[in-house]
């Protein structure tokens, strides 16, 4: 639908995101300059200044993908399982347990990112907030299962997720099952007593 002028500069932004993913998350930030993401990518200096003013608001870009991408996954993964007996909520971590059979290790690049640039650095604010808004993701999941205390429940959850992705860059490859037993505990702990009403 675009007109043929307009396709190359897509492709020349899509192709340093795309670079920026793979660099960025296996080697962070601070290690990866412009002049190799310029040369990764295949595009001239200008052109990457044309999109990204700075190194910092490529790597925004780049968590915001991330996010989005997590997010979609995690939505899909509920969907799917909407009519097992298993809350809907614990499919969050069959996705992690995917990323983690894939070596997936951009599933870490908000944890990454907060601990190289620290939480008060422009992209450690902006981790803390998807950080942030994958809670909300997880307390929304829960409100709909009708568990107590969504937030405190999503705050717990996204402890065993953030464990599981620490103990799988440790070599486990159980983290995501080990957590999903967890937050199962957590659950049946969380529903509200039978004779509460």
């Amino acid at each position: 639908m675009a007109e043929q002028g307009s396709v190359r500069p897509t492709t020349a932004r899509q192709r340093i995101l795309d670079t920026s993913f793979e660099l960025f998350a296996r080697r962070g930030i601070r290690d990866v300059g412009v002049d190799e993401l310029v040369e990764s990518s295949g595009v001239a200096k200008a052109t990457f200044y044309k999109y990204f003013r700075t190194k910092d608001d490529l790597a925004l870009a780049y968590l915001q993908r991330w996010y989005e991408e997590r997010s979609a996954a995690i939505e899909a993964a509920v969907a799917r399982h909407q009519d097992e007996d298993a809350p809907a909520l614990l499919a969050v971590f069959d996705v992690f347990e995917e990323w983690f059979r894939q070596g997936s290790v951009e599933v870490s690049s908000f944890l990454h990112v907060l601990m190289e640039m620290g939480p008060g650095h422009p992209l450690g604010r902006a981790s803390l907030d998807y950080l942030a808004r994958t809670r909300e993701q997880l307390a929304a999941l829960a409100r709909e299962a009708g568990l107590r205390d969504p937030e405190g429940f999503a705050w717990s959850c996204h402890i065993l997720l953030k464990g599981s992705i620490v103990a799988a860059v440790e070599g486990d490859a159980l983290a995501a099952e080990r957590s999903r037993r967890m937050a199962a505990l957590l659950v049946a702990d969380s529903r509200p007593s039978a004779d509460a009403g």
